[in-house]
């Protein structure tokens, strides 16, 4: 029986490409309202967990998930619907990936899928997730133009804001400041601190400070092992349990 305040638990999760292991025998849970940090060297098999859990192994040719990953207590491959799956996991990619549709539209798209139709209410919908993603007063008076003629910061936030506009109980950052600037990247981070109160968020970053900052817990993984998970402030506090993890947090390797 899975406790109240978890949301995903992920037991005995492996990961393998045409037969090659990527990842096995990985165990955790993330708990609601938290901000759960993923650190660890590149090819350590992270991005390949955040496709898992959103189910885009199906779409990944030879891509093969084994073991277990639960959302709300009912495991993901039981849902028929993997759309309906995807509403309820949101996911920013390392790259800000704009469509080719003005402002708006990114921000609409999603809901006008869900069947809303009424202009006012999508209006409402717009405003609302481009101001949590701290871009409203920015773009306000452009709604009309080219997402993809934002700047580089300023689509990666209409991509954050694309996320919240499908309503997501949990939403997935991959390495999301690879391609902004440290301004950008702060401006980012103090939205995901405000977000936490009202979703679970999964914070995949090569950025050990980043996690530092953010995140409730940590894990660490290498080589597609999950070395350890704990507390972020412990773990930061050289109360590691595998010296492997105290070694890469101090900057020793990776």
């Amino acid at each position: 029986m899975v406790a109240p305040d978890v949301m995903l638990s992920l037991r005995d999760v492996g990961i393998s490409y045409s037969g090659e292991p990527a990842m096995a025998g990985v165990s955790f849970d993330v708990h609601r309202h938290e901000i759960f940090g993923i650190v660890g060297p590149a090819g350590g098999g992270k991005t390949s967990l955040m496709r898992a859990i959103n189910r885009m192994d199906q779409f990944t040719p030879g891509m093969k998930v084994t073991g277990s990953i639960s959302l709300n207590g009912r495991e993901i491959r039981d849902w028929r619907n993997v759309y309906a799956l995807r509403r309820r996991i949101g996911v920013v990619f390392p790259l800000p990936v704009g469509l080719p549709l003005s402002v708006y539209e990114n921000v609409a798209l999603s809901p006008r899928l869900r069947g809303l139709r009424n202009k006012a209410e999508l209006d409402v919908v717009v405003e609302r997730c481009l101001t949590r993603a701290a871009l409203w007063d920015e773009v306000k008076d452009r709604l009309d133009s080219l997402g993809s003629r934002l700047s580089g910061g300023q689509q990666q936030r209409l991509t954050i804001a694309r996320a919240l506009s499908q309503e997501p109980e949990l939403l997935l950052l991959d390495e999301f400041s690879i391609a902004v600037d440290p301004v950008t990247t702060m401006r980012i981070e103090e939205i995901l601190r405000g977000l936490k109160g009202e979703l679970t968020i999964i914070l995949v970053t090569n950025l050990v400070q980043q996690a530092r900052r953010l995140a409730d817990r940590t894990a660490f993984f290498l080589r597609g092992e999950l070395v350890e998970v704990g507390d972020t402030a412990e773990l930061f506090s050289r109360n590691c349990t595998d010296e492997r993890t105290q070694r890469y947090l101090d900057g020793r390797f990776g």
